[in-house]
């Protein structure tokens, strides 16, 4: 029984990642989500940098601290080892939708390409990049 549980648990888990990553790219490119990187409320710039930077950490960190040989051998002696990567997966995808919940918008242009063709080349990298995040995934 114990077994299909964290069969069950690895499905949650894996399809919350699979939503999560597909927001994620969503949210980055401003299409096909309620909540985008440019929309929302805007924010004092001061408060939005802080409030993003501090989203930002937190991924960063859970991200470094799960990922340490260290950490997972304390981690495992409270996780069954058979469930450690998939708890990492829930938790990483989590506070990957953090950000996309609680992003605050710069309310000025901080960054634009004029040029249409420079534009698209850069719209083609950022999904190559996607591609290669969810290969390593």
């Amino acid at each position: 029984m114990s077994r299909f549980i964290a069969f069950l648990y690895g499905l949650v888990a894996y399809a919350v990642f699979f939503v999560a990553f597909l927001y994620a790219i969503g949210f980055v490119e401003n299409m096909l989500v309620p909540k985008s990187i440019d929309s929302g409320a805007t924010w004092p710039i001061i408060e939005a940098v802080i409030v993003n930077l501090v989203l930002m950490s937190i991924f960063a960190i859970q991200h470094s601290v799960m990922a340490r040989r260290q950490f997972k051998a304390w981690w495992t002696r409270s996780v069954p080892a058979s469930v450690e990567r998939t708890t990492y997966v829930l938790l990483a995808s989590l506070v990957q939708l953090l950000p996309c919940w609680q992003w605050r918008p710069i309310p000025s242009i901080v960054w634009h390409v004029g040029n249409p063709q420079l534009a698209s080349a850069i719209i083609v990298l950022s999904f190559v990049g996607f591609i290669v995040a969810s290969w390593a995934a």
